[in-house]
């Protein structure tokens, strides 16, 4: 998948928008969790929801190519790096409405954590989104993937999206009802591309326990979570589970746990997370994900297909 480049021109029209703030060929692998990827010829860094809209507007209608980071959890960036302009999502605020219902609302910004989210809620005795206390990702990330855990997903306690996305030849912010997201398995408009879009900020309908309820389940949830999945650099689920089954199963039952290319491992502990163990590339990376995909196929006639996303140009890498 070979990226189109920033042109000169656009370079330059860059360089006058952000000045100083404008980062080049900056090292992808500190942006994601299973700390892989290339360079990146341009970045910026968007510390609260007006720069993220700010900036992503003004590239958008200058058409230059780009793409929105945040913690980097569900994507595997090329070692040949990114030529689109990188934007990191650093928007991390958090707002707790309605806190006298019973059913309160949590808002955030897209950059938050999606697990401390969580974490915070359940220390003021809001329910429903335990689940997610042990999700590496951020709001914005959550919501475009519907992100799920344990039998719940984002699609549960989703009540509006706040987005920005292209009307015609305009920029526009809308808010976006959960029916909108047309919503999947692990997926929604907004992630397949038939409604190209940025999330700025979600609203959560939450409803209200104790913390000592909430924090027991997340507790409990927590420790099935240590229990089944490795710890280390991890991109977390690789694929999608086919209908009726479990991807770590079909790779443990073709044999591939503990299979290795390079410092890349499936992982001995679940078939379907695969670790980096210091030095790994994405390339081997990369081919562990070819590997499990032959095999599984050809063993049980069986596609999995990707939840996590190839991202940069791989065409070079």
């Amino acid at each position: 998948m070979k990226q189109p480049a920033v042109t000169t021109s656009q370079v330059e029209t860059l360089k006058a928008f952000f000045g100083p703030k404008l980062k080049k060929d900056e090292m992808m692998g500190r942006y994601s969790v299973m700390q892989v990827g290339g360079p990146a010829d341009y970045l910026v860094i968007a510390n609260d929801g007006k720069e993220l809209a700010d900036w992503v507007r003004f590239i958008w209608e200058q058409d230059i190519p780009f793409l929105v980071l945040g913690a980097g959890s569900n994507t595997l960036i090329s070692d040949a790096g990114m030529r689109e302009v990188v934007i990191i999502n650093k928007a991390k605020e958090v707002k707790f409405i309605d806190e006298n219902s019973e059913s309160p609302r949590l808002w955030a910004e897209s950059g938050a954590s999606f697990g401390k989210l969580a974490r915070r809620a359940g220390s003021k005795g809001w329910s429903g989104l335990e689940w997610s206390a042990g999700i590496p990702g951020t709001v914005g990330g959550a919501v475009v993937n519907n992100a799920g855990a344990f039998g719940s997903n984002v699609a549960e306690t989703l009540v509006v999206a706040e987005i920005l996305h292209p009307v015609g030849d305009r920029i526009q912010r809308s808010k976006w009802s959960v029916d909108q997201m047309a919503y999947g398995y692990r997926t929604s408009s907004i992630k397949t591309g038939d409604h190209p879009a940025v999330v700025l900020n979600a609203t959560f309908q939450l409803y209200k326990s104790t913390p000592k309820e909430v924090k027991g389940r997340i507790s409990a949830i927590s420790e099935k979570r240590q229990g089944s999945q490795p710890q280390g650099a991890s991109l977390g689920s690789m694929f999608k589970n086919p209908p009726g089954d479990y991807a770590g199963r079909l790779i443990e039952q073709a044999s591939l746990k503990g299979t290795r290319v390079g410092e890349a491992e499936i992982s001995l502990v679940h078939g379907n997370f695969f670790l980096n163990h210091g030095n790994a590339t994405a390339e081997d990376i990369a081919a562990l994900i070819k590997l499990a995909q032959e095999q599984v196929k050809n063993q049980f006639g069986i596609e999995l297909e990707l939840e996590i996303q190839f991202v940069g140009d791989w065409e070079q890498g």
